[in-house]
């Protein structure tokens, strides 16, 4: 089954979401900033995307130009903050059994879908 993590306030991550109701296709919404990812589940995300944890944060978010940028995090303190704060993860992410994009621009959704 395809997943989007999806955050409805988001403009790309709302496009994710025709993109796939488009495609006809079935699919599960994981509405992550009410259901926040486990570091395990994060983990496993970032492997299927084949991307560093911090390719996955939102740098432009107050949240982490505040409390993070400049510093010299680990992978895990990064996963750790992404779980606390989920606002900082980037999205929409849609998983299709072992491959995964993050939708920017929407076109990645289709890689995978088809």
């Amino acid at each position: 089954m395809i997943k989007i993590y999806h955050n409805n306030r988001c403009s790309k991550s709302r496009l994710g979401l025709a993109a796939l109701e488009e495609a006809g296709k079935d699919f599960e919404i994981i509405k992550y900033l009410e259901n926040i990812p486990s570091k395990e589940e994060l983990q496993e995300i970032i492997n299927l995307l084949g991307i560093k944890p911090i390719e996955l944060i939102r740098k432009n978010e107050a949240i982490w130009k505040q409390n993070y940028k400049g510093k010299d995090l680990s992978e895990s303190e990064i996963i750790t903050a992404m779980i606390e704060n989920p606002k900082l993860i980037e999205r929409p992410i849609v998983i299709n059994g072992d491959r995964a994009v993050i939708g920017r621009p929407t076109e990645k959704i289709f890689d995978i879908i088809s």
